[in-house]
């Protein structure tokens, strides 16, 4: 048995036979008290349970646009350009997610699989890309993971992981969590603005009405009845059966695309059966401009950018570190210490896949949570992620059915997965002002500013603050003193630029 695979206990460890090949011994199958059946079984459900990002991150990466106002393909916001792009989108998701998964399975050896993540996609799109163009926003990606990578490799990453407290990282995550469902509901469009108000309302006039609100109703239920059942893939069957639901509907009503005139259409895609399987569009790859945000910027601009890839780099961070715990506990993969075998192989491939994410313009990749499904299903070893990832190679040449599938059909899940991320707030201490206020304002402010950035900068300042105040300036790291000064920086820039 190798010696990084902790055993239950003594007696397990003797019963455990000897490795049966040298893939057997390399992926430690039987010492993990596996086999290949049970690693493709897993594998299989771990990527039907996160497939659903195939058609997610389009909706997300895909439809916003940048500083110029073009899409990510670098075209005009056009009915039939976002369609292509969307196209593009989901064949790049789906191609980096299979090469990073196989990667973390050989060299990580852990059944956890990687695609672009939720909440980074979305700060991404509604605040970064619109301050620069796409290149630019994807070249900060890149930046990121090259940052993670030399935080993992020089050991410098449980600093980081110190210096923020629980109670701040459990708010950024839930922050995200709304921000995520109300992209969803707008996305949606069960809340909407009216027109020459900025206030938000429910539906239209405050009430839900046509085909594509009563869609997007039956598949937030779908998805709610399958997860209370613990049906696994819930998220993708509900996806599923909504486009299904949605493709009938306008075959039937002709509903047709959302406009002024018709407040009762499809907001994205018209649900219309096109064709389904072709070469994928691999345009999209290494669009990155790693020098281009920083060219010719002045003082503000880079504590901006740096304040940016710091609020990357902070969410991915600390999502990969409880999605890898989560999983290993779920497996009973954990060593004596709490950390899974082979965490720097695990930590230095989730870094170059933010890398990779970049280059590949689909946004930071990272490990995911529903990795748990496939490991409930038997999955122990990197072999599961192999198959994970030869599945999502396949899927590429499916991305043109990512256009028949309406928003109406997918922002359920992003309301469900808002729900998920909720969680985080049982571990906040709110009857401690310090704890609690903090934390407040990181959650409050992501939704109401509608800036993930904003969240984290309020959350810093007034953690350090009370910190201070309270006589306490000790207990504050000294990395949390520098991030907060520059949130300080980053929030009065306006007022820095003008006196400048």
């Amino acid at each position: 048995m190798p010696a990084d695979v902790p055993p239950a206990d003594s007696s397990t460890a003797v019963a455990t036979p000897p490795p049966t090949s040298s893939v057997d011994r390399y992926f430690a199958i039987t010492a993990r008290g596996s086999n290949l059946s049970r690693e493709v079984r897993g594998g299989l459900v771990t990527f039907f349970s996160m497939a659903y990002i195939i058609a997610l991150n389009p909706l997300i990466i895909g439809t916003a646009t940048d500083a110029q106002g073009l899409l990510i393909s670098g075209l005009t916001p056009t009915p039939e350009n976002q369609a292509t792009t969307i196209g593009m989108v989901a064949a790049a998701t789906a191609l980096v997610a299979g090469v990073m998964t196989i990667l973390m399975g050989v060299v990580g050896r852990y059944p956890v699989a990687i695609a672009t993540g939720l909440g980074l996609n979305a700060l991404l799109a509604y605040v970064i890309a619109p301050t620069m163009t796409w290149p630019q926003a994807m070249g900060l990606v890149v930046w990121e993971g090259i940052i993670i990578l030399v935080l993992v490799l020089t050991g410098f990453r449980t600093a980081v992981f110190r210096a923020v407290p629980r109670s701040l990282r459990a708010a950024i995550s839930v922050g995200i969590g709304l921000f995520i469902a109300l992209v969803g509901f707008i996305d949606g469009g069960i809340i909407r603005k009216p027109p020459g108000t900025a206030a938000l309302e429910l539906g239209i006039g405050g009430s839900l009405i046509g085909w594509p609100m009563f869609v997007f109703v039956v598949g937030l239920l779908l998805v709610a009845v399958l997860s209370a059942l613990k049906v696994r893939g819930a998220l993708l069957i509900s996806i599923i059966a909504s486009t299904v639901i949605a493709v009938i509907i306008e075959a039937v009503a002709h509903v047709g695309g959302r406009t002024d005139a018709n407040p009762h259409g499809w907001a994205l895609n018209v649900p219309t059966i096109q064709d389904l399987v072709a070469l994928p569009n691999f345009g999209l790859i290494g669009r990155v401009d790693l020098i281009g945000a920083f060219a010719g910027a002045n003082f503000g601009t880079v504590v901006m950018l740096v304040l940016l890839i710091f609020s990357l780099l902070l969410a991915d961070f600390f999502d990969t570190m409880g999605t890898v715990v989560a999983v290993g506990a779920e497996g009973h993969l954990l060593q004596h210490d709490g950390n899974p075998p082979h965490l720097t192989g695990i930590l230095v491939v989730d870094s170059l896949s933010a890398v990779a994410g970049g280059v590949g313009s689909v946004s930071s990749n990272t490990t995911f949570i529903e990795s748990a499904s496939g490991v409930a299903e038997g999955a122990r070893t990197g072999v599961a992620n192999l198959v994970t990832g030869a599945a999502f190679l396949l899927a590429t040449f499916l991305a043109p059915l990512i256009n028949v599938v309406p928003s109406e059909a997918v922002t359920p899940v992003l309301v469900f997965v808002g729900y998920l991320m909720m969680g985080g707030v049982r571990v906040i201490d709110w009857d401690d002002i310090e704890d609690g206020l903090p934390a407040f304002l990181t959650v409050a402010l992501m939704p109401f500013a509608f800036s993930i950035t904003a969240g984290i900068g309020a959350g810093f300042i007034f953690f350090v603050v009370l910190k201070v105040v309270r006589g306490k300036a000790r207990e504050v790291h000294p990395l949390m003193y520098v991030v907060a000064l520059l949130f300080v920086v980053y929030f009065g820039q306006g007022l820095i630029t003008a006196l400048l």
